[in-house]
């Protein structure tokens, strides 16, 4: 097994990673290469603040197109966990890990094993726990070669599946924003567009099911969206959600499904979702605003799973930190309410928030 330099990246970009904008707009602490020939590992880890706390970020097991979109992930994703973090009011850092290639043909345990002795290498630093590929069954054999991880099974020790709260966070999220936009926050009779019908957002379509919106879902898993299609009857498959008529669109997959050409054709006045990295730029944010549709921040909207892994840290399980949990509805109320006093976007208002929590910390 050997840690790799930056020289591992081979022909991912004709610049070093000091030099890449990403890494240049918002520098990383910490980059990290691994690879185990033997099992197959080729992973990264970013680490991207540590200033509050350890960095704590989830594992992406995902078949990248190549190395570059493997580390632009990596990067993108741990600053979205720092902001995630400091929104929430939690003591901990921003980290994220991918791990290249298609998990249903590498994973295997010696490779999950190869990994979690890398993470052991940070000696806590960074901490892991599950995301797109990975599992709570997974934590639990990477938990067997370091204690920095998160999210494992109830047998386990730990908290179980993040999924349902993460789940609960965007509903309230959605909540507060439908209270902001149209003055009650019941969702029931709302059309609701969910793009993902995986972990999160099944969980999703179950709660809006129960508070009797109508829901509208796609997948590119037909396997996923089936079963959601059996397990909530009055659920509406699509190939698409985004140009359907909707009063909420909640990216639930990948990121950056929001461009400029997308926005155009969205219907929702609300956009609320569990997906990363929403926005394929920056900009994308103010052809929302102008638009008339509210936005709110992904950072924000899905911190429920990680505030269930801090409650883990601390030996609470996910009952304990469900109300927590739930209080992302005063979250985004706030932010809402103060981008309308300030004139800001609703983006602006959200990391305002973070980084006085984050100077304030530093300082």
């Amino acid at each position: 097994m050997t840690l790799t330099s930056s020289d591992s990246l081979g022909d991912v970009d004709d610049t070093f990673v000091f030099d890449r904008l990403d890494f240049v707009d918002s520098p990383h602490e910490q980059v990290v290469f691994c690879q185990d020939a033997e099992s197959g590992l080729k992973a990264i880890i970013a680490i991207h603040s540590t200033v509050l706390g350890p960095a704590l970020g989830g594992t992406r097991f995902y078949p990248f197109v190549d190395e570059r979109a493997a580390l632009t992930d990596a990067l993108r994703l741990s600053k979205g966990m720092t902001y995630k973090a400091a929104a929430a009011g939690l003591r901990l850092g921003g980290g994220k890990a991918v791990i290249i290639g298609d998990p249903r043909m590498l994973k295997s345990e010696a490779l999950l094993a190869a990994y979690g002795r890398f993470v052991e290498t940070l000696g806590g630093r960074y901490i892991t726990a599950g995301d797109v590929g990975t599992t709570a069954d997974d934590m639990d054999v990477i938990g067997k070669y370091t204690d920095h991880v998160t999210g494992r099974t109830i047998a386990a020790g730990g908290s179980g599946d993040s999924a349902p709260l993460t789940a609960l966070g965007v509903f309230h999220s959605m909540r507060a924003a439908a209270a902001s936009t149209w003055g009650s926050p019941d969702l029931a009779g709302r059309r609701v567009g969910v793009e993902g019908t995986g972990k999160v957002g099944y969980h999703l379509i179950r709660l809006l099911t129960e508070a009797g919106a109508s829901v509208v879902a796609c997948d590119i898993n037909a396997e996923a969206l089936n079963r959601a299609t059996q397990n909530f009857p009055d659920l509406l498959p699509a190939t698409g959600v985004i140009a359907s008529p909707l009063d909420i669109y909640a990216p639930c997959a990948l990121g950056a499904t929001l461009s400029h050409q997308s926005v155009r054709d969205l219907s929702a006045t609300i956009v609320c979702g569990a997906a990363n990295n929403q926005l394929a730029d920056p900009s994308v944010e103010q052809s929302m605003a102008e638009q008339g549709i509210t936005w709110v921040p992904d950072f924000v909207a899905n911190a429920g799973g990680l505030i269930q892994m801090a409650g883990e840290l601390a030996h609470k399980s996910a009952a304990d930190v469900t109300p927590r949990v739930e209080k992302i509805f005063d979250t985004v109320h706030e932010i809402l309410e103060v981008a309308a006093i300030d004139g800001v976007s609703t983006g602006v208002s959200a990391n305002r928030v973070a980084d006085a929590r984050i100077h304030a910390a530093r300082h």
